[in-house]
């Protein structure tokens, strides 16, 4: 199946601002497609919008990045390490109940609703803490939200931030985590998607998937901007109305249409 410019710019659009914003990328992807009357997932057009994502964690956290490639043996890097254990085995051994969800809009809908309980809370609490001053058992409690947000709908970025900012971070620093710890776990997806392609389809690639890229990198660029400024001034109480109103009218579409 392929993708058109204008399906390549919407779901790009869709997942470089729900990637970082705390309303689930997977679960507005799974929304999308079905609006879209999209029926067939097209992994490979996958794979190039979280390409996209990743471009734009590179571009608005070049200086902490390169840090870490200079001088990886420090603390901060044994901890992303650490946070990547539950996520990746959450991944390999719960992957078959994770995939199921994705043709389930009443399962997204109903982790939108739990991802804006824990965006409810996070507005209430306030920590001190830098990365450096984490416990590697805080890393894997962030980790373990991280692999609970494979679920459709549940963000990957508002659980983690949820678990870092509970183990006591600053706003800023949990968000840092956050978006750096995205990079292993959009990685893995992407190898994960890239040998289920080799089994299920060719490798046919279309310009509209590179449009699509680039649209997920410039959005996804500026949505993290965004949010940082936001987090600071303890808003995340609108992104759980937001998802508690996208949660019902989803409902409320399947109630009425099935």
């Amino acid at each position: 199946m392929t993708i058109s410019a204008w399906e390549a710019v919407v779901l790009g659009l869709v997942q470089g601002l729900t990637e970082f914003l705390p309303v689930s990328s997977s679960g507005h992807l799974v929304i999308a497609q079905a609006l879209l009357g999209i029926e067939e997932h097209v992994l490979i057009f996958d794979v190039f919008v979280h390409l996209g994502t990743l471009i734009a964690v590179f571009t608005a956290f070049w200086a902490d990045i390169w840090g870490i490639l200079k001088r990886p043996f420090r603390k901060i890097t044994a901890l992303l390490l650490t946070a990547c254990i539950p996520t990746a085995l959450m991944g390999l051994l719960l992957n078959d109940f994770f995939t199921a969800l994705f043709s389930s809009l009443t399962a997204v809908a109903c982790a939108l609703c739990v991802t804006g309980i824990l965006l409810w809370i996070s507005d209430r609490f306030h920590g001190e803490k830098t990365i450096e001053e984490m416990g590697f058992g805080h890393a894997l409690a962030v980790g373990f939200f991280q692999g609970c947000a494979i679920t459709p709908g549940l963000s990957r970025s508002g659980s983690t931030i949820f678990g870092a900012i509970l183990c006591g971070l600053k706003r800023s620093e949990a968000a840092k985590f956050s978006f750096i710890l995205s990079i292993p776990a959009i990685l893995g997806a992407g190898a994960l998607e890239v040998l289920d392609m080799l089994h299920t389809e060719s490798l046919e690639i279309s310009w509209t998937y590179i449009l699509g890229a680039a649209v997920a990198a410039v959005s996804g660029y500026w949505a993290i901007r965004f949010f940082i400024k936001l987090l600071e001034k303890a808003h995340l109480r609108y992104f759980s109305l937001y998802c508690w109103l996208l949660a019902a009218i989803v409902l409320l579409r399947q109630w009425i249409w099935g």
